[in-house]
């Protein structure tokens, strides 16, 4: 009998949102809803796994890890792409890999709440509410007419630009390649630059894909060149934005506020800046937390382990041999 753990099962879900008993008598299947908070522990609860579920990049299995997973066999992703696996060592050590698909772009939806609770002050007001307090504390800000820049126009910022220009928002889009047409498929005017969507913008958007050369995008330079008032939304990953300097330019007053769904550590530490300073609106990373799309990642994951076993893997990120 193999077994399957379902990692970083944070809610509690993940057997309910698939039927697992269809792998009864080849697989015992458990839930793992605890975070495992270093390569130790990650060691020591599955060690005797032959089959593991990560849900996206909460827990890494670089080679090191992978190195001390023997009996690991199979890994599959939700999702497509996960830069917490090392796909080659994986395959070295006889791993193979296979990922997700499906699910919509849930993450837009939730750019858009954190950007209207932000501007419309709405945790303080329900805080201060809920409390009893004083009837009316501030002023919010209006959305329509202000100018939005989209870093990044792919499936998540695309939407995100029609968002915008549904609230009467005059969107900048910036992309890798083809900014012109990409922008005007979505009735938004190409920046000529970053540093010309920056200076533009009232609201800084970004959602580009995590690699060597978005790491650090935006720094004290960038945050520097945006307009007094404005406001940076980022729930793309949290390495894209330095975060000693967004924390610099939040206490400062020359960032009028930040909407966050990502960070460089998460779970964020408790005690962290970030969770404490009152221009900021955070999430716990949930962009992609959404029953349709656990569904969708739990299906297909349970799929790939069922095609595994009959000989015929499917999504493949990484195979031996």
């Amino acid at each position: 009998m193999l077994r399957c753990a379902l990692l970083d099962d944070y809610q509690s879900v993940a057997l309910k949102l698939a039927d697992w008993s269809r792998l009864a008598g080849a697989v015992t299947v458990e839930s793992v809803p605890d975070i495992l908070p270093d390569r130790d522990a990650v060691v020591a609860r599955l060690a005797d796994c032959d089959i593991l579920v990560a849900m996206r990049e909460r827990t890494p299995f670089d080679a090191a890890t992978l190195a001390r997973l023997p009996k690991l066999r199979l890994l599959v992703t939700t999702g497509m792409r996960n830069a917490a696996i090392d796909l080659e060592a994986a395959a070295r050590q006889g791993v193979t890999v296979c990922g997700t698909t499906g699910g919509g772009v849930p993450a837009a939806e939730l750019t858009w709440a954190l950007l209207l609770a932000l501007m419309k002050r709405i945790p303080e007001e329900t805080r201060n509410f809920a409390a009893g307090g004083r009837w009316q504390l501030g002023l919010g800000r209006e959305l329509a007419g202000r100018t939005l820049g989209v870093v990044g126009l792919g499936r998540i910022g695309a939407k995100v630009a029609g968002y915008g220009r549904a609230f009467d928002m005059r969107v900048l889009g910036l992309a890798r390649s083809e900014v012109a047409a990409r922008s005007a498929a979505l009735g938004a005017e190409p920046a000529a630059s970053l540093d010309d969507l920056l200076a533009r913008a009232d609201v800084v958007s970004l959602h580009v894909t995590l690699t060597p050369q978005t790491r650090g995008l935006i720094g004290a330079r960038e945050l520097a060149l945006m307009k007094p008032g404005a406001v940076l939304v980022n729930t793309a990953r949290g390495p894209i934005v330095d975060e000693a300097a967004l924390i610099e330019a939040l206490r400062s007053g020359r960032l009028a506020g930040a909407a966050l769904d990502v960070f460089d550590r998460e779970p964020l530490p408790s005690e962290h800046p970030l969770r404490s300073l009152p221009n900021v609106v955070a999430t716990p990373h949930l962009g992609y937390v959404t029953e349709e799309t656990y569904r969708a990642w739990y299906g297909q994951a349970l799929h790939d382990v069922e095609a595994w076993l009959a000989g015929a893997p499917q999504r493949v990120l990484a195979q031996p041999g």
